[in-house]
């Protein structure tokens, strides 16, 4: 028998308590809740339940507290959800739109072909982040990441644009993430603070910044600090590398004959 699931409304809110609760009952109450209209949904005492939000269409708030499981938001449609915590592997998994917000770290393939939306991380993130990111039509999504990166951050980027901050790191300390941009073939990153030539992939190089780069990361910055409290201009006083692929095929000759 299928238990029932604590909840609380409060006109279009509704409180659900997670605790126990399989992710597939609890998916099944967040899909119901915002197929019936409700506007701001508090989930609590969220313990690594998975697919939360996944394919979600309608507009709504959803504010998660706790730990959620992999794959967070996937296929996500307009909807934003706010992470009281940190975030697991795959969050943004080929998200089309909307906004994530995470007030922690995320794991792995965050943002892993995403094609449109933005998210937010206010710390750092692990490996293999933006993996297949793209562009869809007039879509261009939106990767801010607070803190630092581990390996293949970048990895086959195809489109979008992936800001690093390096908040998290110590006065002096480099980036320490390696084959950075590995296979990238289009869209940017924008990574402040230092890292040596030998961690990037060999399909990307860097550029200066013209005014249209600086005009994006005036926006991008504002809104991080927007979610997270942060000085923008502190931020912005310091420099940013980008990087751009340096070829739209790098792994042509190894295919065409």
């Amino acid at each position: 028998m299928t238990p029932s699931v604590p909840m609380y409304m409060v006109n279009s809110s509704l409180r659900l308590d997670a605790a126990g609760l399989h992710y597939k009952e609890l998916n099944a109450q967040l899909r119901e809740a915002v197929m019936n209209g409700v506007q701001r949904v508090e989930i609590h005492n969220v313990r690594g339940q998975r697919y939360l939000g996944t394919d979600l269409h309608h507009p709504v708030e959803i504010h998660l507290y706790g730990t959620p499981g992999n794959d967070l938001a996937s296929f996500l449609d307009g909807p934003r959800l706010i992470v009281h915590g940190n975030a697991q592997d795959g969050c943004g998994n080929t998200m089309n739109d909307g906004e994530i917000i995470i007030h922690g770290r995320a794991g792995d393939a965050t943002g892993h072909a995403m094609r449109g939306g933005k998210i937010f991380i206010r710390d750092d993130v692990g490996y293999r982040v933006a993996i297949h990111m793209k562009e869809f039509e007039e879509k261009r999504p939106v990767i801010v990441i607070g803190g630092t990166a581990q390996h293949f951050l970048g990895e086959y980027m195809a489109g979008g644009a992936l800001v690093v901050l390096g908040l998290t790191l110590r006065s002096g300390e480099k980036h320490t993430a390696s084959y950075i941009g590995t296979g990238m073939h289009g869209g940017v990153m924008y990574i402040r603070g230092e890292f040596d030539d030998y961690q990037l992939g060999a399909e990307v190089g860097r550029l200066p910044l013209n005014e249209a780069d600086h005009t994006f990361l005036r926006q991008a910055v504002s809104e991080y600090c927007a979610h997270f409290g942060y000085d923008r201009d502190k931020i912005l006083a310091h420099a940013f590398t980008k990087l751009l692929p340096l070829s739209s095929r790098p792994y042509g000759r190894m295919y065409a004959y």
